[in-house]
């Protein structure tokens, strides 16, 4: 029986641990409240996920609908709260298509190669959706990868 044909890695697991301890860094550095943080392949597949010591049963799940709903709108959750905030059913359409897969305040962030195509996606939850983001966008960076959005609203730690 011959080898099997590996796959083509978008998104490295080495890649997606330095996102997610730099996120958990991060947290620690601002004080934040105990986080879980998710990194998904471009099928919402999870590569890397750590939950804090005392961070809610639901926060996985939380942290995993912020990234699956970026991806699968191809827009960050923020950008998804704002798409959507005059337009509540289709919001609401899109909790149910997604099987409540689907976050609409910011945490998910979008994972950008070198071309800005999206590789993945990061889910953060624990403290306020704009620190949650902004934890996101670090580890990101630490990996030597691009963000969308591409920097924190400025009143994140407001």
């Amino acid at each position: 029986m011959a080898n099997p044909i590996p796959l083509k890695v978008l998104l490295s697991l080495k890649d997606a641990n330095v996102i997610v301890d730099e996120a958990l860094r991060i947290a620690r550095e601002n004080n934040m409240q105990p986080m879980t943080i998710v990194v998904l392949d471009t099928g919402g597949h999870q590569i890397a996920l750590k939950r804090e010591d005392g961070s809610g049963i639901i926060r996985v799940q939380v942290a995993c609908a912020k990234a699956y709903g970026a991806l699968g709108m191809g827009k960050s959750s923020r950008d998804l709260g704002d798409h959507v905030s005059d337009r509540p059913l289709f919001g609401n359409s899109l909790s149910v298509i997604s099987g409540g897969r689907f976050a609409t305040v910011p945490g998910g962030v979008l994972i950008l190669d070198d071309a800005d195509l999206v590789i993945g996606a990061v889910g953060v939850t624990g403290d306020t959706s704009a620190r949650d983001e902004y934890a996101a966008i670090g580890g990101i960076r630490a990996a030597g990868l691009k963000s969308s959005p591409g920097q924190a609203a400025p009143d994140w730690n407001g």
